[in-house]
């Protein structure tokens, strides 16, 4: 992983995640990740031995988990593990980019709203994928595709127009699709993904900054301008965003969009695709409808 470029200040995002982790805000997006995690957990007809809770911010996956007794020993893995609460299980303190388990360690992995700050995400994904046990379970949520998407386009265009060039202040986000395509390349079976786009209506860009900082949120790009935003610049972009993404009653609205992921380790209990050629049926019949030659469209045939 040493590789591949460096996006995040990691060292910055652990500072701000510690004074995240200190303050009152409800932090609502987790919530709702982790009542996704928890829901779709629910669904798989089994239990899980021994779980991996991976770079989950706060408590929340863990204390809903915890409820459910299905995963009757979970491990906390994150850079601020020593301020979890000690009676929702054992934590370890190791960066999400940087595995120290054994290969087959876990039968369940998840991770909520912590997958989207690593600089390395195929290789994070091939870790986790090695981490669990044939037949395994990953389970995870981050933020992706449009998120913040008015922000981004609010500042880009106050600064281009105020300074005269734009500088990085939001992240970058994967899309859906890709995501999709790097599980399969990580060696994960049976992965599917889902978008669950959340809109947030704000008073002021004021506010939406205090639910950021609030969540450790906040521009942690390496290539980030060290120098605070000028206040016409941020004038020009509150006006800006109010112009463009505002609703008829004056509040801003905030696209997040949560991405899951479910996918296993492979394993040959595991349902396989059939081999090309192998079906016993024409599709032609199954749907009691008439085979045409290829290239052929249907009502163009001509009978002379």
């Amino acid at each position: 992983m040493n590789g591949s470029p460096r996006l995040f200040d990691r060292a910055l995002l652990r500072t701000r995640a510690h004074r995240a982790a200190g303050s009152r805000n409800n932090n609502f997006l987790l919530q709702r990740a982790a009542e996704d995690l928890t829901e779709r957990l629910q669904t798989v007809t089994r239990d899980f031995e021994h779980g991996l809770d991976l770079g989950t911010p706060g408590e929340a996956l863990r204390r809903a988990l915890a409820a459910t007794d299905r995963v009757p020993r979970l491990i906390a893995c994150e850079p601020l593990a020593a301020l979890r609460d000690p009676a929702l299980g054992p934590r370890v303190a190791v960066d999400e980019e940087v595995l120290p388990f054994a290969d087959g360690a876990f039968d369940l992995v998840v991770s909520a709203l912590a997958l989207h700050w690593v600089n390395d995400l195929p290789g994070a994904l091939i870790q986790i994928r090695r981490a669990l046990r044939p037949d395994g379970l990953f389970l995870a949520v981050l933020a992706g595709g449009e998120t913040l998407t008015e922000l981004r386009q609010s500042l880009a265009a106050a600064e281009a127009e105020i300074e005269g060039g734009v500088s990085p202040r939001v992240a970058p986000f994967i899309e859906v699709r890709a995501l999709g395509a790097l599980l399969q390349r990580a060696g994960f079976a049976l992965p599917v993904t889902d978008v669950d786009r959340v809109t947030v209506r704000y008073s002021g860009l004021g506010t939406l900054f205090r639910d950021l900082r609030e969540m450790g949120a906040t521009n942690a790009l390496v290539e980030r301008r060290r120098t605070p935003l000028r206040r016409e610049t941020l004038a020009r972009a509150a006006a800006i965003y109010a112009e463009r993404f505002a609703d008829p009653d004056g509040k801003l609205r905030a696209t997040f969009d949560l991405l899951s992921i479910s996918a296993w380790a492979p394993a040959e209990s595991q349902q396989q695709p059939l081999r090309p050629g192998s079906a016993r049926m024409r599709l032609a019949d199954a749907l009691g409808t008439k085979e045409l030659p290829a290239g052929e469209k249907a009502g163009s045939r001509r009978e002379d």
